[in-house]
C-alpha cells in the first residue's frame, strides 16, 4: 500500500491494517480520520492540562477566564453568554462560576437591569492571571503544532473548521446558512 510522502506510520495505522485484514469489505478510511483527531485531541489536552497547572488552573477555568477577558472591557458576560460559547449546562457552567468566585478571579452579581440575569466580570486578579497565562498559552500550541509549516497549519485548521461547521458548531450569532 502506498504511504503517499509519509513514511512512518502512526498508531492508527495499524488499525486500519488489521481492519482492511478482518473486513476487506469496508474501507475503514473514515476511522483514520476520526482516530486521528481523537488521539490528537488526547494528546493535546494532555500538554495543555499540563500547562495550565502550572498556573493552579484547569482547562475550563481558563476557558471561561479567558472569554471574559477576550470579551474586552470590562470584561463582563452574562451566565447565559458564558453557556453559550462553552458548550456546557447552566447546572456546570454555575458550578464553574462559583469555583473561579472562590479563587477570586471572577464575580457575580445580578444583573441589575434584568434581574434574572447573572454577571459574570473577571476581577483584576484574574485579569492579571489570565494575560500571564495566555502568553504561555500561545507559545506552547505553538510548540505543539511546530511540526507543520504554516500553509499546513493554515490548510488543517480551514480543513477542520469545515469539519465543525458540517457537524453544526458555527459561532453564537451566526447561524448556518441552509
Amino acid at each position: 500500500m502506498s504511504r503517499g510522502w509519509w513514511s512512518v506510520q502512526d498508531n492508527v495505522d495499524r488499525r486500519l491494517e488489521q481492519w482492511r485484514a478482518e473486513r476487506p469489505d469496508i474501507d475503514p478510511a473514515p476511522m483514520g480520520v476520526v482516530s486521528r483527531i481523537q488521539r490528537a485531541c488526547r494528546l493535546l489536552e494532555r500538554e495543555l492540562r499540563d500547562n495550565f497547572a502550572r498556573f493552579d488552573l484547569q482547562i475550563w477555568e481558563f476557558d471561561i477566564a479567558g472569554t471574559l477577558l477576550r470579551s474586552g472591557p470590562p470584561y463582563r458576560l452574562t451566565a447565559g453568554q458564558l453557556v453559550e460559547s462553552s458548550m456546557v449546562t447552566s447546572g456546570a457552567i454555575t458550578n464553574r462560576i462559583d469555583r473561579l468566585v472562590a479563587k477570586g478571579l471572577v464575580t457575580r452579581e445580578v444583573d441589575p437591569e434584568n434581574r434574572r440575569s447573572v454577571l459574570i466580570t473577571l476581577t483584576e486578579q484574574g485579569k492579571e492571571l489570565i494575560d500571564r497565562v495566555v502568553v504561555e498559552h500561545v507559545a506552547l500550541e505553538a510548540r505543539l503544532l511546530a511540526d507543520l509549516g504554516g500553509g499546513d497549519r493554515e490548510r488543517l485548521a480551514g480543513l477542520l473548521r469545515e469539519l465543525l461547521i458540517g457537524l453544526g458548531d458555527h459561532a453564537p450569532g451566526n447561524p448556518l446558512k441552509p
